[in-house]
């Protein structure tokens, strides 16, 4: 049962963060510090992967399917096929928490005793800035290459994957409880709309809540300069001035929705197909909505690259991602999925929240990559905001 599973989502506001109601703003990593940067083609280790059949995985909590009586799971699979002994950690739970568990090693050229970790792509990205991941084979991912879906190709801070393999994908957009309040069709009628002053919600993630800001103040999320920035904050400190908003949240914002604690709240699509009620609808803005990827990614002195490549190639066959769509209910990122889906789960081919049409792809929008001090610019402005 997927209710019965901790969303993936909720598991990434679990750890640091700035919470409504006392908790503090988590500090904010210091990547660019000269002695932190590291040249990935001296920082690197012979691959024992053809010897040595292991492969060492940190991911999100309930982010993979597990064995269940008869049901064979993609990891038992993977092992069965390959031979390879993969030892899988549920360690990643947040973003900065695990970022604090490697920056010592990973910032000195040291081994960070991983093979392969998932993280988020504004994390993805500051690593693979300071030199810190390891390219891939491309020779050896021709599955990524050729079935990675079209929305997650060319990003920004990785534009032909060379370092990078998304995992799954969610979006950020709006929810609502349609037993309590009429449809929301916008961000903006989030903000503003008086039959919902004091009863929305928004997000403690900086990336999602202003990119969806800054979207319906008719700026692109991907590409906003410091105009763009500022007229989005005072939209948001309007909004929060005006008693628009009952709270600023992490994963706790689908028990006030199902409660008519709150009308209605920015929310990830993950949260809602996990709530499997059928009063809560996700919708997606008429200004368009964020979509974020977590990311496979081989660090500096990775012993065993070439099985981390094989765990990629092998997640990218479309009947094996498939499998792992039907547990998680987040976006696939591989062509062919949905056909293959036929066979898994038939009542799932035409999921939104797992295969987005055309038409909604049109609608995503990711967020830029920040240089180090506008992290801390923006970082800085959305806390005084949500805090004050």
């Amino acid at each position: 049962m997927v209710s019965a599973r901790l969303s993936r989502r909720a598991a990434l506001r679990g750890g640091a963060g700035l919470l409504v109601g006392g908790a503090s703003l988590g500090v904010l990593p210091l990547f660019g510090t000269p002695d932190r940067k590291q040249d990935p083609a001296s920082c690197r280790v012979a691959d024992v992967s053809d010897t040595d059949h292991r492969l060492v995985v940190s991911n999100w909590p309930a982010y993979i399917d597990e064995d269940d009586g008869d049901y064979v799971s993609t990891l038992t699979a993977f092992r069965e096929r390959t031979g390879i002994d993969v030892s899988y950690t549920a360690d990643v739970n947040d973003n900065l928490e695990f970022f604090a568990k490697v920056v010592n090693q990973l910032g000195s050229c040291q081994s960070s005793k991983r093979d392969l970790f998932m993280l988020t792509d504004w994390m993805a990205a500051r690593m693979i800035q300071v030199g810190w991941i390891q390219p891939l084979d491309a020779a050896k991912v021709p599955n990524l290459h050729a079935n990675l879906i079209d929305s997650l190709t060319g990003v920004g801070w990785d534009p032909d994957r060379t370092y990078s393999a998304p995992w799954q994908s969610g979006l950020t957009g709006i929810a609502y409880n349609r037993s309590k309040v009429k449809e929301v069709r916008s961000f903006e009628e989030l903000l503003s709309r008086p039959d919902l002053r004091g009863r929305i919600s928004l997000l403690t993630e900086m990336r999602d809540t202003m990119g969806l800001v800054l979207l319906s103040q008719g700026a692109d999320p991907a590409d906003f300069d410091q105009d763009d920035w500022d007229n989005a904050i005072d939209r948001l400190r309007k909004a929060r001035n005006d008693g628009q908003v009952r709270a600023f949240t992490g994963n706790d914002y689908i028990q006030d929705l199902s409660a008519g604690n709150i009308l209605a709240c920015e929310a990830w699509s993950g949260d809602v197909a996990a709530a499997e009620n059928e009063d809560l609808v996700f919708v997606s803005p008429e200004e368009g909505q964020m979509i974020w990827s977590d990311n496979m990614l081989v660090p500096n002195l990775a012993t065993h690259q070439g099985n981390a490549e094989e765990w990629i190639n092998y997640y990218y066959e479309p009947e094996v991602a498939a499998k792992l769509a039907a547990y998680v209910w987040y976006i696939c990122p591989v062509k062919g999925a949905q056909e293959a889906m036929e066979e898994v789960d038939p009542d799932l081919v035409e999921n939104q929240l797992i295969f987005p049409s055309a038409e909604s792809l049109k609608t995503m929008h990711s967020f830029m990559a920040l240089e180090e001090f506008q992290i801390r610019a923006y970082e800085g402005d959305f806390a005084d905001v949500i805090g004050g």
